[in-house]
């Protein structure tokens, strides 16, 4: 009897740890799955508090050659910003490097280098266990998702059509991210949905 309860305790239990596994995994058309962080400045932001609002997420790693180039070296990430702001757009930047990695700058730090190229986004998070990486799959930075006013997630891969670090690429390619919130904008369906992005690695 004993072993019979422990059976049924066990599948109970994997069942729900299942579900959980389910429930948490990012996917394009499904909802985004929440989560908490807290910012450089020591706030702390829900996802679902955001709902009603369309929502960037950025994976992001000051010292990635790929961010150099849409942030240092173009000031075209900072643009995106500030267009996705005028429109109401929320903007989370996440950098999901372990302590010590690569582009894992402590607070003053990230500040001085966010004045330095001129980024505004809503919120800078350290996730430095990778607990919010890994829940969306992040695997570069940048790795672009975006979230329409439902809490759905509609759009998640690259920023942008041309997989190089040279900036003179930024204007001939086209900008996924800026091409989601426009048909959010319009009331069009995203499209595409999904690619393939490309960046360093994120630390974890």
């Amino acid at each position: 009897m004993k072993y019979l309860c422990r059976s049924l305790l066990l599948t109970v239990l994997c069942a729900g740890l299942a579900v959980i596994a389910r429930a948490k995994t990012a996917e394009v058309g499904q909802p985004a799955p929440d989560f908490t962080l807290t910012d450089i400045t020591g706030t702390s932001h829900r996802l679902s508090e955001y709902q009603g609002k369309t929502v960037v997420l950025e994976w992001v790693n000051p010292d990635c050659p790929i961010v150099r180039k849409h942030y240092n070296q173009s000031g075209n990430m900072p643009r995106l910003q500030k267009a996705a702001a005028a429109d109401g757009v929320v903007w989370l930047s996440i950098n999901s490097a372990a302590p010590g990695k690569e582009g894992d700058y402590d607070p003053a730090a990230v500040a001085a280098w966010m004045k330095r190229v001129g980024a505004t986004p809503t919120a800078y998070f350290r996730d430095q266990n990778g607990v919010v990486g890994r829940l969306y799959g992040a695997r570069n930075t940048p790795h672009m998702f975006v979230i329409d006013a439902r809490g759905q997630l509609v759009y998640e891969g690259a920023i942008d059509s041309i997989r190089s670090a040279d900036p003179a690429d930024i204007a001939r390619a086209e900008n996924y991210v800026t091409a989601a919130l426009a048909a959010l904008k319009a009331g069009r369906p995203v499209s595409p949905s999904a690619t393939q992005p490309y960046g360093c690695s994120v630390k974890y």
